[in-house]
């Protein structure tokens, strides 16, 4: 059957002066036309960024062109509140010794209440209910902003990457799961509860995979890094004759498969991590134009380790997009890129949420 290709992507729609005194006219217009004011006056002054991961808090003192100056981090130090929060402290004390800081921005996986004070909860760490923005301003005497670690990623992709002057944005972090941020008109949408962008936990095959949130079927049981590396698993515990190579590499130990190596040979030219490797691209680009439908964006940017992979993904990510974009051969098609920013994204947009912040509170 034939498939009509989409229609023409729009172009990205700039920040003019125009459009920011048309926002101050319509529905919700005048806080993006304030937002956007802040951001266009260069706001001077060094904010620190930390990312909080399951297994390192990094930490960056980023200016005001999202540029990174000075570097740190730690091993997260287990799961108590408390040793994490003395991390974050002796952290931002190092990179403050050579620099003037005007602000901090967290950056965590998990949910955050709406005023960005309160962690209700976080997969890695035992935070729940936690007001670790209170906790963080007391001990360290600056202002603090809390958010999640893909908000803080997509924010840093439209400020100053692969997502720039882009009026509709989704960001997509593709890893051991599927997180997601969205940028419209100048601000982060998060939802009437703080919780949106979980785009992960769209369900694609009702009955599917068991996911960790209690769900079967969601998006990141197929289009992940663990989901790369549960199908190579799979192939390799039974021996299969196409997996001798994934085999050869772990020792012949298929419990050692993980997305990250099957990524690698892929990218070397072994044919069935390729192979492998365009089935994930391929559910991929299944749940991008489900979002397409929904959102409506200008571009989707794809961020995360699995990006690794760059086109070897992105390439039948985009065919499978056009292929169940609804309306296809009949509407503007959103640009798919990949983000700009690596690892360092969620450490950069969350220092430059933090001073855009401050300034607002200022």
């Amino acid at each position: 059957m034939h498939t009509p290709t989409p229609g023409p992507r729009p172009g990205r729609q700039r920040m003019t002066a125009a459009w920011r005194r048309s926002a101050q006219g319509r529905p919700g217009g005048a806080g993006a036309g304030r937002l956007r004011e802040h951001l266009r006056l260069g706001r001077k002054g060094l904010a620190i960024g930390v990312d909080i991961g399951g297994t390192k808090v990094a930490a960056g003192v980023v200016d005001a062109e999202g540029r990174i100056l000075s570097q740190a981090r730690r091993s997260t130090p287990g799961n108590d509140p408390r040793a994490v929060e003395q991390v974050i402290v002796e952290l931002v004390e190092e990179l403050g010794r050579d620099h003037r800081i005007r602000s901090v921005g967290i950056g965590a996986a998990g949910w955050m209440d709406l005023d960005g004070a309160t962690v209700l909860f976080s997969p890695h760490l035992a935070w729940r209910n936690e007001p670790l923005r209170n906790n963080l301003q007391r001990m360290l005497r600056r202002p603090v902003l809390l958010t999640n670690d893909a908000d803080a990623a997509g924010w840093a992709e439209w400020r100053f990457g692969a997502g720039r002057g882009e009026s509709r944005l989704v960001c997509i972090t593709l890893g051991t799961g599927i997180g997601g941020a969205m940028v419209m008109d100048g601000r982060l949408e998060r939802g009437r509860f703080g919780v949106a962008g979980e785009f992960g936990h769209q369900i694609l095959v009702p009955g599917g995979h068991r996911c960790e949130c209690g769900n079967r079927g969601c998006w990141e049981q197929y289009a992940s890094g663990n989901a790369l590396g549960r199908e190579a698993r799979e192939l390799a515990d039974g021996n299969s004759p196409v997996a001798q190579e994934l085999l050869r590499v772990v020792d012949g130990r298929p419990e050692r498969i993980t997305g990250a190596i099957v990524t690698e040979l892929a990218k070397a030219g072994d044919p069935t991590s390729r192979e492998l490797l365009e089935d994930v691209g391929e559910w991929l680009g299944l749940g991008l134009a489900n979002l397409a439908a929904a959102l409506d964006p200008g571009t989707l940017v794809i961020g995360g380790g699995l990006c690794d992979a760059g086109d070897l993904l992105l390439a039948p990510a985009r065919k499978a997009f056009a292929r169940n974009l609804t309306g296809r051969g009949f509407r503007p098609a959103a640009a798919i890129e990949l983000a700009a920013l690596g690892p360092n994204a969620g450490l950069i947009g969350a220092a430059d949420l933090s001073r855009v912040s401050s300034r607002m509170r200022g």
